[in-house]
C-alpha cells in the first residue's frame, strides 16, 4: 500500500491548552504516573537480563578537548538574565536528567524555555550543541525543530508546536575538569550531554519528526532521516532469505522505540541476526548504519565511541520488524554491550493517520548497562575523588 502525506489531515484540537492540559486526559496521566516511578526507581540503565555488565566503561584520556563545550555553556549562562538562570540551572547529581519524554505537551519540562529566549540567548544555546556534536549531528537537530514549525503550519496549532519550544538546562558546573552536562528536551529533540574532562556521553539522544519532509512553509524542502531510513533498508534487503528470517522479530510495528522515555531500567534481550552470521558486505553496511548515529557527537568523540563499539562487534544483533519493501513502514535496531540504536516509522500524533507510515520517524541511540547521562563514568569518578566536602578544590571544578 501506497502512502502519500497529502492524504493526511490534521487530528483536531483538543479544547483546552494542548502544552498544559488540566486535568490531564487519562493517557497522559497513566504516562505521568509511570514516568513518577520509573524516576523514584534507583538507575541501572539498559540491561538484558536486569543487571549491568560490568567493566564495560572506564576513566580514560581521549586526547580531544572539551573546552569548547564549557565555553559555549559558560556563554549560554552568561547570556541569560538572573531569573532565566534560576530555572535552566541543576545538580549534577540531584537533577532531572531522567525526567525527559517527546511529547509536545508539558508535563515535566524544566530548563530554560527557548520560546521565551531572545534572538542571542537562542544563539547560545544552540552554539552549545554545535560545540558538542557533529556538523551532521546539529544540522538534523536543527531540521527536527525546523519541522516542529512545520506540524504547527500543518494544524494550525503555532501555540502547541514551534522552532523554539525546547528547554535547555545545565547540570553541575561547567569545568574541565569537574563532571557536569546539559540537555535540550522537547518534542522530537531530547539530547543528553555528560561531560567529564575530555570524556563524554551523549545518550539518551531521542530524534524524530512528524512529517519527516516540509512539502510548503517557511521551511520548505526541509527533510530528515533519509540516510537513517535507507541505510537500514539497504542492510536488511541485502540479508539472504534465511538471514532475514533470523533478523526479524515481528510484523507489527511498535506503538514507539522500546527504549523510550520512562525506560531507562528496560530490559532488553538481544535479538535478531548476530554479527558472526554476516557476511563481510553485509557487516560494512551495518558498521556504516552505526556510524550514521553516532556520528551525532563532535569530532573526536565520535571516533572515540565508535572504537568503543568495535570492541563488541561479535556481540553486536540486527532485529528488525515489518516488511522489507519499497514503501511500507517498518522497525529496526542494532544493539550491543555498549549502544543500543533504534529506528521506527510511527502512526499519527498530529495528522489522523492511526496506522504508521514513513513520514513520521523516531530515532533512539543509548547507551547500556549503566552509561546512560554518564552515570557509570561518574560512578567511577566519584570512587576516586571525595566529593563530601562541597568547598573542596575538586567540587569548585578546580582540581
Amino acid at each position: 500500500m501506497s502512502f502519500d502525506i497529502e492524504d493526511l489531515k490534521p487530528r483536531q484540537r483538543r479544547p483546552g491548552n494542548a502544552l498544559k492540559p488540566s486535568p490531564l486526559p487519562e493517557f497522559l496521566q497513566r504516562m505521568l504516573e509511570r514516568g513518577k516511578a520509573e524516576l523514584a526507581a534507583p538507575f541501572r540503565g539498559i540491561t538484558t537480563a536486569g543487571e549491568p555488565v560490568p567493566g564495560l566503561f572506564s576513566i580514560a584520556k581521549t586526547g580531544h578537548s572539551l573546552q569548547g563545550v564549557v565555553d559555549a555553556a559558560n556563554a549560554f549562562l552568561a547570556s541569560l538574565a538572573p531569573g532565566q538562570r534560576a530555572v535552566a540551572c541543576f545538580d549534577l547529581e540531584t537533577g532531572p536528567w531522567r525526567a525527559w519524554h517527546n511529547m509536545h505537551t508539558f508535563l515535566i519540562r524544566h530548563g530554560a524555555l527557548l520560546e521565551e529566549c531572545d534572538g542571542a540567548q537562542r544563539e547560545a544555546a544552540m552554539a552549545l550543541l554545535r560545540a558538542s556534536m557533529s556538523a551532521a549531528g546539529y544540522n538534523l537537530a536543527r531540521d527536527v525543530m525546523r519541522l516542529n514549525e512545520h506540524i504547527g503550519e500543518i494544524t494550525g496549532r503555532a501555540g502547541e508546536f514551534g522552532e523554539w519550544f525546547y528547554w535547555l538546562s545545565i547540570l553541575g558546573t561547567p569545568s574541565p575538569v569537574a563532571p557536569w552536562g546539559w540537555q535540550i528536551d522537547g518534542h522530537h529533540l531530547i539530547v543528553n550531554c555528560f561531560v567529564l574532562g575530555d570524556q563524554m556521553v551523549l545518550t539518551p539522544n531521542f530524534l524524530g519528526s512528524e512529517p519527516v519532509h516540509a512539502r510548503f512553509g517557511k521551511y520548505a524542502g526541509t527533510r530528515v532521516f533519509q540516510a537513517e531510513e535507507a541505510q537500514g533498508h539497504a542492510l536488511m534487503s541485502a540479508l539472504a532469505p534465511e538471514q532475514q528470517g533470523r533478523a526479524r522479530i515481528g510484523m507489527e510495528l511498535p506503538f514507539d522505540v522500546y527504549a523510550t522515555a520512562f525506560n531507562d531500567n528496560l530490559v532488553l534481550p538481544y535479538q535478531g541476526i548476530p554479527y558472526g552470521a554476516l557476511s563481510q558486505e553485509q557487516r560494512e553496511r551495518l558498521w556504516g548504519l552505526i556510524g550514521l548515529y553516532v556520528g551525532r557527537a563532535r569530532e573526536g568523540h565520535a571516533e572515540v565511541k565508535l572504537d568503543e563499539v568495535k570492541r563488541h562487534l561479535e556481540a553486536t544483533h540486527f532485529a528488525w520488524i515489518g516488511a522489507c519493501d519499497a514503501v511500507r513502514p517498518f522497525y529496526y535496531r542494532v544493539h550491543n554491550p555498549v549502544v543500543l540504536i533504534e529506528f521506527d516509522h510511527q502512526p499519527g500524533i498530529a495528522l489522523d493517520n492511526d496506522y504508521p507510515t514513513r513520514h513520521h520517524t523516531h530515532t533512539l541511540v543509548r547507551t547500556p548497562n549503566g552509561n546512560d547521562y554518564g552515570k557509570d563514568l561518574l560512578r567511577q569518578h566519584y570512587l576516586q575523588f571525595d566529593h563530601a566536602r562541597p568547598d573542596s578544590l575538586h567540587r569548585q571544578g578546580k582540581a
